[in-house]
């Protein structure tokens, strides 16, 4: 297997010991046995259905897909390479990178997911937590560690976070699905207020690390953007606090009703106000000692995340090549991200290519982005939460040979943050929970305007294939919400959401569109825009300066 082989540095990765892969292997075999079980008939699909979801199996449209969790969108590319074993001897040949900043399998045989389980243990991989009704992934900003505007790299908190809720005894069975995500910058990248819990970590004013906390955002049925509970909570009382949130929602979180179970419910049924209140109640009733954050804990987390180096200087090859390349220079404008250490940039890989599935992956590919990151990002890579892969650490003295890399393998698509950056789920194709199509539609307007998207600029389109809202469409600039009406696919269109700091749920225009129609729709939003924008005003700032009007008539006047 690759993981036996690979000579991938770990720097920047947390480091695994043998008690965490012991737990790793067992947890893969006792699932062996479980599923042994299921097909012997000795447990009924209603008895297997906790068990298999506790391990990220769900029984989609056509198969079994197992959902594998990245924590914090952290791989090393022996990790990655691991993923590519798994598409290739175990799937179809390739994987989903999910706005969770998971993977998934969407074609496995039950019979063979105790092995790939197995095999992922080996490079430290699992899908534990990954479905059912726990705490789930925490997810954190793509650049984290890497980013010149941070203030604090959250992958050490997100990791401590992930030990105090991997099997936690009184949150395995709540209510419903939990999700946290972490940022520390003050660019939200992790889109922290439509979590049931975010948190913001910054320094007050004696240097040391602090978090702002949200809880009772997210999306679906019902969107809320979060409410703030507290400005500041000390790092040492990080995990108390969470802990008395998820005791009051724990307690009170409605079971009888599944529409109603979220944390977001509870909160606005109670009312901010009284929420706030007996949190702060549990908190204080909290033993004095009990779930302390001590500075031996944090720093022997953080021991084991080695810290990379960063020795390369910018020798000027890249501002030079950038003259005579106006591809490289349009990618490097578009898809890489000021770093920390003067020398370097993180370089988005973008897995968008247009008339593409937003988010896959071929094991092929795969196995170069790991071979690229071993060779300019000190074996590191991260998962965004809109899908795309990005190397944290490359010197810009190696990008113009990354870029033709990436040209050769097919994977140098300059369009992030693009109207062709299209997040989607996998919609009916693969979804059992589906009442539409996500990706025809997601490729077809990607095709219609790929020839213009760098004059149009940042646009966010997100589109989900039902209302429970995997590709995140209250959110987008533009949003799109498959339905079915009387047989029919339709799509409701959003508009004004965003999941950064300025946080907002968007707003439905009008009546749904046919399929059909879809792409003249955002064809005729994008053509209103450019008539109305001002100079260097991105589609969202158009939109909340002018309000919906012209975008509304720009689609219904006609019809």
């Amino acid at each position: 297997m690759p993981s036996e082989s690979s000579t991938s540095p770990f720097a920047g990765i947390y480091r695994y010991d043998d008690y965490d892969r012991d737990f790793l292997r067992q947890r893969a075999k006792e699932f062996g046995a479980q599923v042994a079980r299921r097909q012997a008939g000795e447990l009924s699909e209603e008895e297997f259905k906790p068990l298999r979801l506790m391990n990220g199996v769900y029984l989609q449209l056509h198969a079994y897909m197992l959902r594998i969790a990245i924590p914090y969108g952290v791989l090393s590319a022996t990790q990655l390479r691991q993923l590519a074993y798994v598409a290739r001897h175990y799937d179809r040949g390739y994987g989903h990178f999910t706005t969770r900043q998971n993977i998934q399998f969407n074609w496995l045989r039950l019979e063979d997911v105790p092995d790939a389980l197995a095999a992922l243990a080996e490079a430290d991989i699992h899908g534990i937590q990954t479905s059912g009704n726990c705490i789930r992934n925490t997810t954190t900003d793509e650049f984290a560690g890497a980013a010149a505007d941070e203030i604090i790299d959250p992958r050490l908190y997100a990791e401590i976070i992930r030990q105090w809720s991997t099997d936690h005894p009184e949150f395995t069975y709540l209510p419903r699905k939990f999700k946290i995500a972490i940022v520390g910058a003050e660019h939200d990248r992790a889109a922290v207020r439509v979590h049931d819990i975010g948190l913001e970590a910054y320094k007050n004013d004696k240097g040391e690390p602090v978090f702002r906390v949200f809880a009772g955002g997210g999306l679906g049925r019902s969107p809320y953007v979060a409410v703030k509970l507290r400005e500041e909570v000390k790092l040492a009382e990080l995990l108390r606090y969470c802990e008395a949130i998820l005791r009051v929602y724990n307690a009170l979180g409605r079971r009888d009703n599944i529409y109603k179970a979220r944390i977001k419910i509870l909160i606005r049924e109670m009312k901010p106000e009284a929420f706030i209140k007996m949190v702060e109640d549990e908190y204080a009733a909290l033993p004095a000692d009990y779930c302390v954050l001590t500075d031996e804990i944090v720093q022997a987390v953080a021991a084991r995340f080695p810290a990379p180096e960063f020795p390369r200087q910018d020798t000027g090859i890249l501002k030079a090549e950038v003259l005579d390349d106006r591809a490289l220079a349009r990618w490097v404008k578009q898809n890489t991200h000021p770093h920390k250490a003067l020398g370097y940039v993180s370089a988005v890989i973008s897995l968008k290519p247009v008339g593409g599935i937003p988010g896959d992956a071929s094991a092929e590919e795969m196995e170069i982005i790991a071979d690229l990151a071993d060779k300019y990002s000190n074996g590191e890579i991260r998962v965004s939460h809109v899908q795309n892969l990005v190397l944290p650490h490359v010197a810009k003295d190696d990008v113009p040979a990354l870029f033709r890399a990436l040209v050769k393998a097919g994977l140098a698509s300059d369009n992030l943050g693009l109207v062709t950056d299209i997040i989607a789920c996998p919609g009916m194709d693969y979804c059992a929970l589906a009442t539409a199509r996500s990706i025809p539609v997601a490729q077809r307007i990607a095709e219609r305007l790929a020839p213009r998207q760098h004059e149009i600029g940042t646009l966010y389109v997100n589109i989900s294939g039902c209302i429970n809202a995997c590709g995140h469409h209250h959110v987008g600039h533009i949003g799109l919400l498959g339905v079915d009406k009387n047989g029919e696919e339709v799509y409701q269109i959003t508009l004004g959401g965003a999941a950064d700091e300025k946080a907002a749920i968007g707003k439905i225009i009008g009546p749904a569109v046919p399929t059909a129609k879809v792409p003249d729709a955002i064809d005729a939003l994008v053509n209103a825009y450019l008539n109305v924008r001002e100079t260097g005003e991105r589609f969202i700032d158009t939109y909340r300066r002018l309000g919906a009007a012209p975008f509304k008539e720009a689609i219904y006047a006609t019809h």
